[in-house]
């Protein structure tokens, strides 16, 4: 599961095809490569200008944080696919922050996928027939794991 979470200022994203415009592009990030839809969370946090500060300074520009967490898929110490990965994101925010002129900053954290449950499911190995169903039905549902598979 990819969660992003986009620490905004309160004039960034303020109408909802805004908001789908983003997460519409951050989902076909995964979605090209086979993680069903439903595994994209993305969470909109405006934010006062008064609450952001970056270098003990309130920022003269729009200021956008967005904290990305990979939970389904994880890219390791693999240097060619963490240029693709970033490559991939710089894309599809430079038309939502880059070009309207905002100072825009992002990281990308590693969780453990054993420590991760959808409605109580412990998802099934990436690019599983158990994934494509999910990807299918852009749902969790019960699958049952082969003997001896690790998740």
């Amino acid at each position: 599961m990819p969660l992003w979470l986009i620490f905004h200022p309160e004039e960034a994203f303020s109408t909802p095809e805004s908001k789908q415009s983003l997460a519409a592009d951050i989902t076909s990030i995964y979605t090209r490569y086979g993680l069903p839809a439903f595994y994209v969370v993305v969470n909109f946090i405006p934010q006062p200008a008064v609450n952001t500060f970056v270098g003990g300074q309130n920022p003269s520009k729009p200021f956008v944080r967005f904290v990305v967490d990979h939970i389904a898929v994880h890219l390791g110490d693999n240097g060619a696919q963490m240029e693709r990965i970033a490559a991939l994101v710089d894309a599809a925010l430079k038309p939502h922050v880059a070009d309207k002129g905002y100072n825009w900053e992002y990281h990308i954290d590693e969780t453990p996928r054993g420590l991760w449950k959808i409605n109580g499911f412990a998802p099934p190995p990436f690019r599983s027939e158990a994934e494509k169903k999910w990807f299918e039905l852009n749902r969790a549902v019960e699958w049952e794991k082969p003997p001896g598979a690790s998740l």
